[in-house]
């Protein structure tokens, strides 16, 4: 009797397990170019001083936490707008080179993440300014779209 029970119950569950829908392979690579185009509009958006691109690329959420290259953490979307609008005041012409671009996505392509460095040339005032930037990000794919809910800069001290 415990036999069969046994095996009704194994059945059972392979019938189950069988009926599930499986999903859909993820094309990692396919998901890298999408992200990697995020990052790159990320860039533009600082390079052009094109805000509304730049929230495009970014999650508006209260709560994010980012840190860029210098100076406290910034938390929440109104902070980060008023800080990249306080940059693109103080900065002209600005050029970002990205370099060592590696981006990884998860297994069921829900999460992103990459790095690299920039050389981001500008001028504040009549004075060129270079900094070596270190960046982090993290992206989530939020209704079928990449976007930035996380990023991390730091200046490379070489």
């Amino acid at each position: 009797m415990k036999k069969s029970l046994w095996l009704l119950l194994c059945f059972g569950l392979l019938f189950v397990l069988g009926c599930q829908k499986a999903l859909p392979p993820v094309d990692i690579e396919a998901e890298k170019s999408l992200i990697k185009s995020v990052l790159d509009n990320y860039v533009a958006g600082v390079e052009k001083e094109d805000m509304d691109l730049y929230g495009k690329c970014v999650a508006q959420d209260p709560d994010m936490v980012n840190f860029g290259a210098m100076g406290e953490p910034v938390i929440g979307w109104e902070a980060l707008k008023q800080v990249m609008e306080g940059q693109n005041a103080a900065l002209s012409e600005t050029q970002i080179d990205v370099a060592d671009l590696k981006i990884h996505v998860s297994a069921d392509a829900k999460l992103g993440w990459g790095t690299c460095l920039w050389n981001l040339a500008a001028k504040m005032g009549e004075n060129p300014i270079s900094l070596p930037v270190r960046c982090t990000w993290v992206l989530e794919k939020r209704d079928g779209a990449w976007t930035i809910v996380h990023f991390h800069k730091s200046v490379s001290m070489k």
